[in-house]
């Protein structure tokens, strides 16, 4: 007799179990992209998981307010609290110096006021049946540290230092940019930082960070080496995908030609851009919500697509930076004020077609 042959269906269920990975300060998200967080949670969010792991990530700095060292900070102590190597590059003369304004994560009372993912755990907990869906394996904590539970991504407080045991024992590397006659020795240093971190398919041990500031500034004496400079940046981000981390570059998009700036741009695979804000703009403040607790603006004009196709659609491209209780960088979706409390008019519409500011009939 015949053996009974299971019919199946290309409708089927796939009950498969989402990739995990229990090395901590590394998330899978989808297509089995490994992420690194920014350490701003509201940017990982908005990015769909955080920085790629093997990406290249350029920053475009305003001149106005050194906006992009909020991000280069988090970014860099996320990963020593993660115990991820990190090699930072600066124009200044002492670098090592600059990880002492590193801030330290906010304490769990902190956390728990800030209670940010809300909504989400609400739909979850709707949800529950379908938690396989999900990836029940993957929880908010990676791992462990000197016996306590490490976040995948941290709130940090601008007003601490970080603390001193984050910065020992690890692999710190720091690279004074003005000591760089010329950029081989540079990409000499970064290569060794990464040859440490090579990518393979089996388990990932640990995952390095490469934050670079100010690249191209007037300090620096290949400032007005152009070609040397994308050379050497389409060489970094070749060894960054073929290991295990992220490299974060800020550089000062105004004090460059526009063909630099717009090559530089093509190669990153997550470009973003802050701008100052104002201290006395009063057109602006009539047209923002919350004017007077922005610091500064975030843009997002490219994010990376490492294992897919399909362009990541975003909720917006421009967030208002934010500092919470004065010491918690959020971000935050820019709200039009609808309506001017002294008129009662409306900033985005009238209530005409016409150009007259009269309400009244419809003037066609």
């Amino acid at each position: 007799m015949a053996a009974t042959k299971t019919r199946t269906s290309s409708f089927s269920r796939n009950f498969s179990t989402p990739a995990t990975t229990s090395t901590p300060g590394l998330k899978y998200g989808p297509n089995s992209t490994l992420f690194v967080s920014s350490g701003i949670p509201d940017l990982d969010k908005i990015l769909g998981g955080g920085f790629a792991l093997g990406s290249l990530v350029m920053v475009m700095e305003d001149t106005e307010a050194p906006h992009h060292m909020l991000l280069l900070r988090n970014f860099m102590s996320q990963g020593l609290v993660h115990n991820q190597p990190l090699l930072y590059a600066s124009p200044s003369r002492d670098p090592r110096t600059f990880l002492g304004t590193l801030p330290n994560p906010a304490s769990s009372k902190d956390d728990k006021s800030h209670n940010r993912d809300t909504e989400q755990e609400k739909a979850l907990r709707i949800a529950w049946q379908y938690k396989k869906y999900f990836g029940e394996h993957q929880q908010n904590s990676d791992g462990l540290r000197d016996g306590k539970q490490l976040e995948y991504c941290n709130d940090f407080d601008l007003r601490k230092p970080l603390e001193r045991h984050f910065l020992t024992g690890q692999l710190i590397d720091c690279i004074s940019l003005q000591d760089c006659a010329n950029l081989t020795t540079f990409r000499d240093r970064c290569s060794t930082f990464l040859s440490q971190l090579p990518r393979y398919d089996g388990k990932i041990s640990c995952a390095g960070r490469i934050a670079i500031q100010s690249f191209c500034a007037p300090q620096c004496e290949f400032s007005s080496m152009e070609w040397e400079m994308l050379s050497l940046i389409r060489s970094l981000k070749s060894m960054v995908r073929s290991s295990n981390a992220v490299a974060v570059i800020t550089f000062p998009s105004s004090v460059v030609s526009p063909s630099f700036s717009k090559r530089c741009q093509h190669l990153a695979d997550t470009l973003l851009s802050v701008k100052a804000i104002p201290d006395e703009d009063k057109e602006l403040a009539t047209l923002l919500t919350g004017y007077q607790d922005m610091v500064g603006l975030l843009n997002i004009h490219k994010v990376a697509r490492l294992n897919t196709q399909v362009p990541a659609i975003l909720e917006a491209t421009t967030f208002s930076m934010k500092l919470r209780k004065r010491r918690l960088l959020v971000l935050e979706c820019i709200n039009q004020a609808p309506v001017d409390g002294s008129s009662g008019t409306s900033y985005a519409t009238s209530g005409s077609c016409s150009s007259s500011s009269k309400t009244g009939t419809l003037d066609f």
